[in-house]
């Protein structure tokens, strides 16, 4: 069962994707992110830097993006050309088929040789920056669909791997050549199997709708500039696991619901009904079980359910994860049996664990010991296959001499990192805070100024054994408030809060800052 919740916040939306109710994906889509993975700039060409043959654009970020020559692609000085006529005025605006293409860039050329300084270049975010890294750029544009992706200035037509039919394979590239138009390369993805004619060629006219607008955008623009934006995050998940299907979306975010319901009466009327919107009180995350699930899966060691943990370290280099088995020992045979089936729960765990963290780059995986080849091979496999599920490109090497399993894995955006140890606001992390009854009496005053100040109704965001505290007995906190102002003041236990703090929001809805 896949499920997609997607909660607003204050910094944003926090998007989860769940399997059988286990969390194995979280986004975090900040409010007003300006350089997303897909957005598409017009930028200017900074400074050449010929030892890396690359240069630097600017495209609005604090850091110049860096955009590498093997990234121009082919067909770049077709791409400058044209935006260079429709840059200068609207009227300039053709089908790509009536545009006659300039040779292909040689492979082993030299940035200097294509672009200059100061120069006005149409660019694709790569990647998003990372740690001191600004963005990553590419000139090979592409435009993501629910089945098709297209490709200016290209040809080619391409269909998914994971369509393994070589008939529907030889269809899908029959029907793909009746309805390209010319000068425009199609992709076409795994969603798009066994469909009709019909709904690719409505999916490509949405495509090139999209490009003539971004067209127009660059029409009379000076750089940089955003001319076109990637669809939302929940949006987009939702298009690139079309595949895969959920069986549930739900939010607590109404213009998440209405932007996803808007999707869905396009692309799948007939899925409408797994749609739904969060109405309850405490919040979606932790109604969901989600927050807890958060807590328990990042941090430096994480726990499985065989008694046996995970160690994860990160370096500037690479990421680090060594398998233990803990003090409980699985019944088998033999150590090598136990050391086994250690490692084929970890194998799942850390397929998981690098989907949830989205952990990029060079991974660098220790199991338990294997003395026999065959178990090694077996183990090999497992991960594999574990890994299956994963949208991000991966290598996965086979185990070392050592007893070592490398990894690299695709990083287009930061790493998700939550810190899960909370820092007490009251002691700064001496181990001492005020006594529990002062953190209530804190609170009774709080209420006791809230409520002479509005005659509203009242709602209290705590920590669980706060909340315990409070409802604890029959003349208990809450129904001492509602004796002493005639009006309800709910506590709700909410677990992302550190013990000390307390949230306090109106019946609006709005908190209320203390």
């Amino acid at each position: 069962m896949n499920e997609l919740v997607v909660s607003a916040g204050e910094e944003g939306l926090r998007i989860g994707i769940l399997e059988d109710r286990r969390i194995v994906e979280l986004h975090h889509e900040k409010t007003n992110k300006l350089f997303s993975v897909g957005d598409i700039f017009l930028g200017k060409v900074k400074k050449i830097v010929s030892g890396l043959n690359a240069c630097f654009v600017e495209i609005g970020h604090p850091k110049d993006a860096f955009l590498h020559y093997l990234d121009l692609g082919p067909q770049v000085r077709s791409l400058q050309g044209y935006v260079k006529s429709v840059q200068a005025s609207p009227k300039n605006i053709r089908p790509l088929g009536q545009v006659k293409l300039f040779p292909d860039i040689r492979k082993d050329g030299r940035m200097g040789q294509v672009l200059k300084s100061g120069q006005a270049i149409l660019v694709q975010v790569e990647k998003e920056a990372i740690s001191t890294k600004g963005p990553r750029l590419t000139c090979e544009i592409s435009l993501p669909g629910q089945y098709l992706i297209l490709v200016p200035f290209s040809n080619e037509i391409s269909v998914s791997r994971k369509i393994r039919s070589s008939d529907e394979k030889r269809r899908l590239k029959t029907l793909a050549q009746e309805f390209k138009p010319e000068n425009f390369g199609l992709i076409i993805r795994t969603a798009a199997e066994g469909k009709e004619e019909s709904i690719l060629a409505a999916d490509l006219k949405s495509l090139l709708g999209k490009w003539n607008a971004m067209c127009k955008s660059i029409a009379n623009s000076r750089p940089p500039k955003r001319v076109l934006r990637e669809e939302d995050r929940p949006t987009s998940i939702l298009r690139d696991m079309l595949s895969i299907g959920f069986d549930s979306i739900i939010t607590d975010d109404q213009g998440t619901y209405a932007e996803t319901l808007d999707y869905l009466k396009k692309h799948m009327p007939d899925r409408i009904k797994m749609l739904s919107m969060y109405k309850g009180k405490s919040s979606l995350f932790d109604a969901r079980g989600i927050e807890k699930q958060i807590k328990q899966s990042f941090g430096k060691t994480v726990t499985m359910r065989n008694g046996a943990y995970l160690v994860i370290e990160h370096t500037e280099a690479l990421h680090v994860i060594d398998v233990n088995s803990g003090s409980k020992n699985l019944r088998g045979d033999t150590l090598e049996e136990n050391a086994l089936k250690i490692n084929t729960v970890a194998a799942e765990e850390i397929a998981r664990q690098l989907r949830l963290r989205d952990m990029g780059g060079i991974i660098v995986i220790d199991f338990i010991d294997l003395k026999k080849s065959d178990n090694k091979k077996r183990l090999y496999q497992s991960f594999k296959d574990a890994m299956k599920t994963d949208r991000a490109k991966h290598t996965i090497l086979p185990m070392s001499r050592f007893g070592l399993i490398q990894v690299t894995r695709q990083r287009v955006r930061p790493q998700l990192d939550i810190t899960t140890t909370e820092m007490c606001p009251s002691c700064g992390g001496s181990g001492k805070i005020q006594p529990s009854i002062l953190i209530v009496d804190e609170i009774i005053n709080n209420v006791d100024f809230i409520m002479k100040q509005n005659k509203e109704k009242l709602a209290i965001y705590v920590h669980p054994f706060v909340e315990s505290y409070l409802k604890r007995g029959f003349m208990n906190q809450v129904r001492q408030w509602y004796m002493q102002y005639w009006k309800p003041v709910k506590v709700y236990a909410d677990s992302s809060l550190p013990f000390t703090e307390v949230r306090y929001v109106s019946a609006s809805g709005a908190e209320i800052k203390l």
